[in-house]
């Protein structure tokens, strides 16, 4: 089972960056698969304000991707408004060529409207959105074979989608698209993504067997199999958790039929947190 950190909070009392360089750095050496990072202007840990202390997204994974050399690299997830599609799947080549095959494509709808009003975002009714979102799926997949030709969307128009260099990842950087929505999200997984992203809800596993169920109808009517998508799931970890805590909960989600865990945190990581989730890492290597 693979093991993932999510990065929401940035409060350190040390420089960022310094902290960042040990966390990531850590990661690797622990075996972790992605570093994530929240693609947000305006802090959004529900433990911390408004006002504290956020960094730009691809800014931030440029730095980490600099700063590692396994650990593969996405935010969880970029709102598909916040920026025009050619930017946004540019950004992403970029960080795949730079990292040498590390990126993600992490997308979704986007949601925070009271971010989008402080900061002057676009944030379109929802069936819009998704709308959207959609264009921007089929464009980076066109943009990530080489096809040049004119894109004519509802949304948006190129007449010349260049994407040079293409990226290092084969055949193109793996799509996640989060979110829990049963007749728009995990539709569009089925239809374009690579990888899901659900939230460890805690009622005995009821909701996330469902909704791996209707990703599975989706798969099917779609023409997909549902063996493609990539199952990962966040699941909040406690600071002070042990290793074996965190594996046995790993355990658990696995057997729901989920081989990817996303962990999240109130407060800023440290590398402590990091190192008991590598050991936790290795505990699940070695079986239930």
């Amino acid at each position: 089972m693979r093991v993932d950190i999510n990065i929401t909070n940035y409060s350190w009392p040390q420089t960022p960056g310094a902290e960042l360089s040990r966390i990531v750095q850590r990661a690797d050496d622990g075996g972790l698969d992605t570093v994530w990072v929240a693609d947000h202007l305006l802090q959004v840990d529900p433990t911390s304000t408004l006002e504290a202390e956020m960094l730009e997204a691809y800014t931030t994974l440029g730095f980490l991707a600099g700063q590692s050399q396994h650990v593969r690299l996405g935010t969880m997830v970029s709102a598909a408004t916040y920026r025009p599609p050619a930017l946004l799947i540019k950004a992403v080549t970029t960080l795949d060529v730079l990292s040498n095959g590390r990126a993600w494509l992490g997308i979704g709808s986007g949601y925070s409207e009271s971010e989008c009003q402080a900061l002057g975002l676009p944030l379109p009714p929802v069936s819009e959105r998704f709308a959207r979102l959609d264009e921007i799926l089929r464009l980076a997949l066109q943009m990530w074979t080489g096809d040049e030709s004119p894109f004519e969307g509802s949304h948006y128009q190129l007449e010349r989608p260049v994407n040079i260099p293409q990226p290092v990842s084969q055949p193109h950087p793996p799509i996640l698209i989060g979110g829990m929505g049963e007749n728009k999200t995990l539709r569009m997984v089925a239809r374009h993504a690579d990888a899901c992203n659900l939230f460890d809800v805690p009622d005995g596993g009821a909701t996330l067997r469902h909704k791996l169920s209707v990703l599975a109808k989706h798969c099917d009517a779609e023409g997909r199999a549902y063996s493609d998508i990539t199952t990962t799931v966040s699941t909040r970890f406690e600071p002070g958790e042990a290793p074996s805590e965190f594996a046995d909960r790993c355990h658990a989600l696995r057997e729901l039929g989920f081989e990817h865990v996303v962990a999240i945190r109130s407060g800023p990581w440290t590398v402590a947190d990091v190192t008991t989730l590598a050991k936790a890492r290795e505990l699940l290597a070695k079986g239930p």
